[in-house]
């Protein structure tokens, strides 16, 4: 099944399941009714962005709106271009792992996720600032960071396009 049609019919499935209207969601998330309907229909390819804000409007990790099935989707947006390497589940918590790149010349400022949620970020080459949206900090290749990511955070590439592995953890 196309990706576009896939997601479309999850972020249907999940809006009818906590009982939102379409201008409900699309109000909570900031995404135009427009956009969001024909998401729902399939017929427009989402961007990470959009994704995230759905998402987290709706409570519930990124990978909720791709569904079951293989690893390697591949996702992008204005500031980060993401492919999604594994999904883990337990009773605890979702966890994903993204290989992401951070363009250079952008910064995405991502609205809090569900309470409890945390990011942490390998870089594999370049310079990133992210965490905090109030104290973002910088690191380099090899380093790692760390943010809680129920609060508003920033990603952005300091120097050149940033290459890095993320994980997002989301409490059960």
């Amino acid at each position: 099944m196309e990706l576009a049609q896939q997601v479309g019919g999850r972020l249907r499935d999940l809006r009818g399941e906590r009982n939102l209207s379409l201008s409900a969601l699309a109000r909570r998330s900031g995404v135009g009714k427009g956009t969001l309907s024909e998401l729902e229909a399939g017929r427009r390819n989402p961007t990470l962005e959009t994704l995230y804000a759905l998402t987290t409007a709706l409570g519930t990790p990124l990978t909720a709106v791709l569904g079951p099935g293989p690893t390697r989707t591949s996702l992008s947006g204005h500031t980060v271009d993401a492919i999604l390497v594994e999904r883990y589940e337990d009773p605890a918590a979702v966890t994903e792992i993204y290989r992401i790149r951070i363009r250079t010349g952008a910064v995405q400022e991502s609205d809090a996720h569900p309470s409890g949620t945390e990011e942490h970020l390998i870089v594999l080459s370049g310079t990133a600032r992210v965490g905090a949206a109030s104290a973002p900090v910088e690191a380099g290749p090899g380093e790692h960071a760390h943010w809680p990511a129920d609060i508003p955070h920033v990603y952005e590439a300091v120097s050149g396009d940033v290459e890095a592995v993320l994980t997002v953890r989301h409490p059960a």
